[in-house]
């Protein structure tokens, strides 16, 4: 199964399509017709095949894509504490970067206050609310660059997600 987020065009049959994709940022692969010449392909997300290609081959493309472009998209927390987001990065704090591992793990989701509550508790003792908070507001100054924001979900708790901090 073709990768969702991966789009399979005919080509040169929907250029408008294609334009329209690489505008958007859309992964695609375009399809291209026998005895038609290559398209040129200067995107990081957009690759080729020759009809008749094999299931695997596409498959393995599509998934190849898809994982170029979740790699640019997706914040990636390494072991030791760096943060990235496509070509960009910020050096995080052992404690930031203990927080952040869970909200960077369920991008785009909620984290309940409590779990991260918890999670800090065993590395600083016992946290309070008012710890957290703090921790939270230097984590939002040091992500930013990135364009990313951790919102306030109030009463939940709190969202990594790419966008404006609202707070």
């Amino acid at each position: 199964m073709i990768t969702p987020e991966v789009q399979l065009l005919r080509w040169p049959a929907q250029q408008d399509l294609r334009e329209e994709y690489r505008s958007l940022g859309v992964p695609r692969i375009l399809v291209v017709e026998a005895g038609l010449g290559a398209p040129i392909c200067d995107d990081i997300y957009e690759d080729w095949v020759r009809q008749p290609i094999p299931t695997h081959d596409l498959q393995a493309r599509a998934d190849a894509l898809a994982e170029r472009f979740r790699r640019n998209h997706l914040p990636q927390l390494d072991e030791n504490g760096v943060l990235r987001l496509g070509e960009d990065s910020v050096m995080l704090s052992p404690l930031q970067a203990e927080l952040l591992s869970m909200l960077v793990t369920r991008f785009g989701q909620v984290v309940p206050r409590e779990a991260l509550r918890f999670r800090l508790g065993q590395e600083e003792g016992s946290m309070t609310r008012n710890a957290l908070d703090l921790h939270m507001m230097r984590i939002r100054q040091r992500i930013s660059p990135l364009g990313l924001s951790v919102r306030t979900v109030w009463g939940r708790g709190y969202i990594l997600d790419a966008g404006q901090d609202l707070e």
